[in-house]
């Protein structure tokens, strides 16, 4: 397996799944462009039954590249709604990660903000921390957002964003969590997972530094919050295509989408699988609706129009 998700996100459920299977499985972790990059140039020499990415933009990029096949099994057809997998199921969705805003609580009045778009306003001038344009969390927001209201609409916002950054785009979702309890800003752009497992985190420090920040679920009376997702998806010259195919119906499980919710703090793909504590500690949430393999093939598409704006 290759991996795009760091080992202890990911290797305890292997270890589980060896464990009732007796299948072994390698593990193989690294940045996910790297590894698609790794796999495209193993061609049929390669040693990976599985990949592993932490977002829909890189697994549509492995699939439009020739590297995965149609994953057959009836099973985890049906346990995977036909939103949260590519077409032709090359690849489907494990996790649904969700996208909000953040905010320092007691600096902001979280009722004032009801929409992505409000981030834009003048009212928040240098009050605004997000990543930078070259991280793929990023390209999916703004590439969902063009499919919702197309290119010209993404602009003027992504420009009106850009005015209101509190300091140029640096670091991890964690680093502009951090930055709003430092007073570097105000409002923030994060995954819901980030603040989870800092405040699931062993050390008192970043646990008290993520109580301080609350959730606002934008659009939620209209499009709804930017989701995206983790997946998998079977190499196009897999060797062990049977087990590779039965492990991903043991992800599918509901033990083992529960360790997600619990452990990862990530959203269960299927239905009826309790989330994690903190993630209940967020509110429930509409999301947003749309094609997410069609989102992954505008991420490029996203990052010229960020760097129109002046994303960096």
């Amino acid at each position: 397996m290759y991996s795009g998700r760091q080992e202890a996100l990911i290797k305890p459920l292997l270890d589980k799944f060896t464990e009732q299977t007796g299948v072994k499985v390698n593990l193989v972790t690294g940045k996910g462009d790297a590894l698609i990059s790794r796999l495209q140039s193993e061609g049929a020499l390669t040693p990976a039954d599985l990949i592993i990415m932490a977002d829909a933009g890189r697994l549509t990029r492995a699939n439009e590249l020739g590297l995965l096949q149609s994953i057959e099994s009836d099973v985890v057809k049906k346990r995977v709604p036909e939103a949260f997998a590519a077409d032709n199921y090359n690849w489907i969705a494990l996790t649904k990660r969700a996208r909000p805003i953040m905010y320092l609580k007691g600096a902001i009045d979280p009722g004032e903000i009801d929409s992505l778009s409000d981030l834009g306003d003048d009212k928040y001038q240098s009050e605004i921390c997000i990543r930078s344009s070259s991280n793929i969390y990023n390209q999916s927001m703004v590439a969902s957002l063009i499919l919702l209201q197309g290119e010209e609409k993404t602009l003027d916002w992504a420009k009106d964003l850009v005015e209101n950054f509190a300091r140029t785009p640096k670091g991890g979702d964690r680093d502009q969590i951090k930055a709003l309890v430092a007073g570097e800003c105000k409002l923030a752009v994060a995954n819901t997972y980030y603040l989870g497992g800092m405040l699931d985190s062993p050390d008192e420090e970043t646990r008290q530094i993520a109580q301080q920040v609350g959730v606002i679920w934008p659009d939620q009376d209209s499009t709804g919050v930017h989701i995206n997702v983790s997946g998998a998806g079977i190499t196009k010259y897999a060797q062990n295509k049977d087990n590779a195919q039965s492990l991903l119906r043991f992800m599918l499980e509901e033990q083992s989408q529960q360790w997600y919710a619990e452990i990862n703090h990530e959203y269960p793909v299927i239905d009826g699988v309790k989330w994690s504590d903190e993630l209940l500690s967020f509110g429930e949430f509409k999301a947003q609706e749309v094609d997410l393999e069609k989102m992954g093939e505008l991420n490029g598409d996203a990052l010229k129009l960020m760097d129109k704006a002046g994303w960096r």
